[in-house]
């Protein structure tokens, strides 16, 4: 009896010293993710969780039927068409006009400082890896940080959706109800535009805005659009 206390108290001696192992080891092998991986892995849950919910709560509802606008695919190609020649202002930017030149200078010299000396001291010189971080850089907004996701990392995490393509979307009337922002806009496009789509939208739509849908006197009669325009003027 005393043996097979002593074998029982044996076998429960070398299961804790196993279960403290595997905690170790679990630990371990958590700490050793790299930091940044598991930052960028938090972006995606963050833009993804919604479309995920119901495959992962296995809920047997039948799914909503997918809203999209009329003729989206088509003022999508004639867009392109129209933009083929990549001849607008933006597509002529360099570094040094990376900038928005109708802010106060005051601000920018600020920003740009305390930018720099944040990145210096924090991020070794480098960018934040995630959108996040981003934002929380003086002076920088949902449209940059998701701008530089794609630009410096590769990484597409939303559509970067500033004035021309907030004008732009809600005239095509690709926003089920119009909207009153640039991040209520890239919201709205997010819930239906297939995500192969989403870098392309902000270079595409910025010269577009600045060549042919201009915010006052829109070139109706130069778009090729016209004809499938809710907001086109026709003559």
């Amino acid at each position: 009896m005393c043996a097979a206390a002593g074998g029982g108290r044996s076998a429960a001696r070398r299961l804790g010293r196993a279960r403290g192992a595997a905690g170790v080891s679990q630990v371990q092998s958590t700490a050793s993710i790299p930091r940044r991986s598991r930052r960028r892995k938090n972006v995606a849950i963050a833009y993804e969780s919604g479309q995920a919910d119901g495959a992962e709560q296995g809920t047997s509802e039948p799914q909503r039927p997918h809203w999209e606008p009329r003729d989206w695919r088509q003022q999508l190609e004639r867009i392109r068409e129209m933009r083929r020649n990549r001849d607008a202002p933006v597509d002529e930017m360099g570094v040094e006009k990376c900038y928005d030149s109708s802010a106060p200078p005051q601000n920018k010299v600020k920003y740009i400082k305390q930018t720099t000396a944040i990145l210096k001291q924090k991020y070794g010189g480098d960018i934040p890896r995630t959108v996040e971080e981003l934002v929380q850089l003086p002076g920088v907004g949902p449209k940059m940080a998701h701008l530089a996701m794609n630009i410096a990392w590769d990484s597409v995490s939303g559509i970067a959706v500033d004035t021309h393509v907030h004008r732009i979307t809600n005239r095509l009337k690709w926003v089920k109800k119009e909207t009153r922002y640039p991040e209520e806009t890239r919201v709205a496009l997010e819930d239906w535009l297939p995500r192969d789509l989403w870098s392309e939208i902000n270079w595409l739509f910025v010269g577009f805005g600045q060549q042919t849908c201009l915010p006052v006197n829109p070139r109706c009669n130069e778009c090729l659009n016209q004809d499938i325009c809710p907001a086109a003027k026709r003559h």
